[in-house]
Parts: structure tokens; sequence; C-alpha cells
């Protein structure tokens, strides 16, 4: 019988993923990053907000901000909001686009094309628009209120995935069988539906979690961090953008790390796709 459950569990998932030479540089990338971030700040050679010399000066390793701080304790100090935001941000995000595109496939009739309507309606407006008009509006976001908008900004686009692979197993034998066993929709979504989008899904992730970054980072570019006083990659791209020509570090460290952390989710991404392509062969 050709329709039988075809799930793969997430541990085999990744076993066919480490063999994909992107997925295993973006991997080690990414985790070097993250170490980086969770324990620099332990190594740094001053304190966060520790005034070493006059402003722009070139002493040190990569010089002094435009407070006169040390940019390179900053840069060791910054990366932790930005992994945390993002992290929690593409978790959110995947979560609502999943449920919303699950039940929108799941239902059918005009409960998905009531649902599939008003995703088109957000997907229409740019991400970063909808952080910044609520943003401009709080003026003083706390953390959450940052992970809330750019999670819920992701989950329209994770929606519409989730819908349209959910659309090629909700019909399948298995699901119907589990249907007329008399099985509750809740538990059919979980035990059959789910376990099969396993590939895709963990590729989207990858691309959200690309995605958040570059969002975080801009948002606090442009003023919109939850902590002003602390260190943040984005921030310090703003706040010493107008002595790039004096002491370039200041800009430049920050633009590397996030360089380097979104090449290294996004080489993770493309693994994590290529490996659900050959989990469908």
């Amino acid at each position: 019988m050709s329709d039988t459950r075809s799930h793969t569990s997430p541990p085999s998932f990744f076993r066919r993923a480490l063999r994909q030479k992107r997925f295993s540089v973006g991997l080690t990338v990414t985790l070097l990053v993250v170490l980086f971030a969770i324990f620099a700040p332990f190594f740094a050679p001053h304190g966060e907000n520790e005034t070493t010399g006059p402003p722009y000066a070139k002493v040190g390793v990569l010089g002094t901000d435009y407070l006169g701080q040390d940019v390179l304790s900053r840069v060791m100090y910054g990366g932790q909001e930005i992994l945390v935001v993002s992290t929690l941000a593409t978790v959110l995000g995947m979560v609502l686009g999943i449920l919303i595109g699950v039940v929108a496939a799941y239902s059918g009739g005009w409960w998905d094309e009531v649902i599939m309507r008003l995703n088109d309606v957000l997907l229409a407006f740019p991400q970063i628009l909808l952080a910044l008009v609520v943003l401009t509006a709080l003026q003083n976001p706390s953390t959450w209120v940052i992970v809330v908008l750019v999670g819920t900004s992701h989950a329209p686009r994770v929606a519409r995935l989730a819908r349209g692979v959910a659309l090629g197993i909700v019909s399948r034998d298995f699901v119907v069988a589990a249907e007329a066993l008399g099985e509750k929709r809740s538990r059919v979504i979980l035990a059959e539906v789910l376990p099969n989008m396993t590939g895709p899904l963990l590729a989207e992730a990858g691309l959200r979690l690309t995605y958040s970054i570059g969002l975080v980072a801009a948002l606090g570019f442009l003023g919109f961090a939850a902590d002003p006083g602390a260190a943040n990659w984005g921030q310090m791209m703003n706040e010493n953008r107008l002595g790039l020509a004096t002491q370039p570090w200041s800009v430049l460290a920050p633009v590397v790390m996030i360089a380097i952390f979104t090449i290294g989710t996004n080489l993770m991404a493309d693994g994590l796709a290529q490996a659900a392509e050959k989990g469908d062969d």
C-alpha cells in the first residue's frame, strides 16, 4: 500500500541533515556565535558600560566608541539580547504559524478560505513596518513586546507554508483511517499530520531564525531596544555611525558579528531544506 505513514522522527532527520555539508558548516558557525554570545561577557576586558578612554580613540584591540567605552567589550556583551529575542520570536512565530496553517488545511471549506484570506492581508505588509507602528506607539518596549511583535510577524509566512504541506497530508489514507476510528481532531493533527511535516517545518524554522536576527538587529539600529543603555549589536551601529570614518571598528565589529550569525543560520536552513528534499525522494 503506497499511502502509508511516512513521518520522519526528528533524530533521523537531523542525522540526514548532518550529512549535508551546508548544514554542518552552518551549525558549526551558529554554535560558535551562540557560545560567543553566552560566554564572552565573562572574558570581556572591561565592563559593559565602563569608560576606558576618549571617544573614538584607537586604544585597546578595537578602540573605543562614541562614549569612550571599549568596543571589544561592548561587542562581547552585545550578542545576548539578539540571540535570546531572535530565538524566542522564531519559536513563537513557528508555533502560531503552524497552528493557523494546519487548522486551515484540516478544516477545509469556508474556514480555510476565511483564515487564509486574512492571512494574505497580513502578508501584504512588510514585517518591519508592522513592528515599527506598534513600537512607535509604545515608546519604551520591553523584551517580551519585541519578541511578540517579531514572532507574530513571522506567523503568516509560516502559516502559508504549513497549510501547503498539510494539504498534501490531510487526505492521506492513514489520516482518514484515524478519523474513521473516532480519533479527536487534535490527536489526529498531533499524531498523524504534524510528524509528516517535520522536514519542511525545520527548514522554515532555520530561515525564520535568520530573518529574526536581521529584524531584531534592524529594530535595535532604529532605537527600539529593550534596554537602551545595554550593549546591543544593532544599537551599536546606530550609536557609532557618525564616527565611522574616524573609528570604523565601532560599527564594523557588530556588523561582522551579525553577518556571521545570519550566514550560519542561513546555511543551516539550506541544509535542512536539502535534507527534507532527500527525505521526500
